[in-house]
């Protein structure tokens, strides 16, 4: 029978950055949960200490298979969300994004429960809406190397969306923008951990491109507190809804920042920017604040402090994860 104060809760990519976040929140919430992963990018590490808790189940499983449990709630987080991860096996990327997608589906669909997906900003490419809002389509490059997971995320949508039309499914989307705290991957090539990873070493802080480019931080304790409260949002609000922190950071102002944090020393230099790179991005979250009563609450440089000790305790604990010289 069902306990509506202890739902049993899937989480696949529960093993990640975001999704080892997202498990324990939901844990210290009282639900049940159930994380899912095949740990292509995932790390037991992330989720060990959730273990011991008779609350918290981990299965190895890869979504672009059938997956048959039973559970009140899903929350589809699976897919490499680096350039690095999601451009090593380019047909994994977006399989996991439309099989994977399809696989969920017929699994909320079954179960008659609600499931919310980790869209991303990238939906809307190299933008020429500033700041962007859910109502703009979007500039993506359909061949590009970027295109597995731009147009794996925008099939996505597509695909939770007729399955809302289609079978009355209850859906949500949450359009997730750049996410940075602990338990990021260390060699995951996004400008967070490279940055940090490069200032503990004292090596050189890599920068494709002149820096003027810009990004848009959210601490990853807002953006979970953000993705719960679309998860249990009434049926009707289906989404998409931006996620992110609406404060805009160029990449050489990041790199300052978190080379006078780690306590300087790391000479910046400038390389080529890589194909497809967006220019700017920043989200409109007007709809998150009407509709979820949310916006981030952590500053970009307490954050950044936070992660900073993260990746030094690793480096001392396994500094073989250090880049090679």
């Amino acid at each position: 029978m069902k306990d509506p104060n202890h739902p049993r809760v899937l989480v696949t990519g529960g093993s990640g950055f975001l999704g080892s976040h997202l498990c324990e929140r939901l844990l210290n919430q009282g639900a049940d949960v159930l994380c899912v992963d095949n740990f292509y990018t995932g790390s037991k590490r992330n989720i060990v200490h959730l273990l011991e808790s008779p609350y918290f189940e981990l299965l190895r499983h890869d979504i672009t298979f059938p997956l048959y449990v039973e559970v009140d709630q899903i929350y589809n987080l699976a897919c490499p969300a680096s350039p690095i991860h999601y451009q090593y096996d380019p047909v994994q990327t977006t399989k996991v994004n439309v099989h994977g997608s399809i696989n969920m589906l017929g699994l909320a669909k079954r179960l008659r429960v609600p499931i919310l997906q980790a869209s991303t900003s990238e939906v809307y490419g190299d933008p020429t809406e500033h700041p962007q809002r859910e109502d703009y389509w979007g500039r993506v490059n359909p061949i590009g190397p970027r295109a597995c997971y731009d147009e794996g995320k925008r099939c996505a949508e597509t695909l939770f969306f007729d399955y809302h039309r289609q079978h009355g499914l209850r859906i949500k989307v949450a359009r997730i923008f750049n996410t940075y705290g602990p338990r990021m991957h260390p060699h995951d090539g996004r400008v967070v951990s490279n940055f940090i990873i490069q200032a503990l070493t004292r090596r050189p802080i890599t920068i494709y491109g002149d820096g003027s480019q810009t990004r848009s931080f959210c601490y990853v304790d807002d953006m979970v507190e953000g993705l719960i409260r679309m998860m249990n949002t009434p049926d009707h609000v289906t989404g998409p809804v931006n996620l992110g922190n609406p404060e805009e950071t160029s990449i050489l102002e990041l790199a300052e920042r978190i080379r006078a944090l780690s306590g300087g020393g790391s000479e910046i230099i400038f390389l080529p920017p890589p194909p497809d790179d967006p220019v700017r991005r920043r989200p409109d979250i007007t709809l998150a604040k009407d509709l979820l009563d949310w916006e981030p609450r952590t500053p970009l440089e307490e954050g950044l402090r936070r992660t900073i000790d993260y990746f030094d305790d690793l480096l001392r604990k396994s500094p073989h994860l250090a880049p090679e010289t």
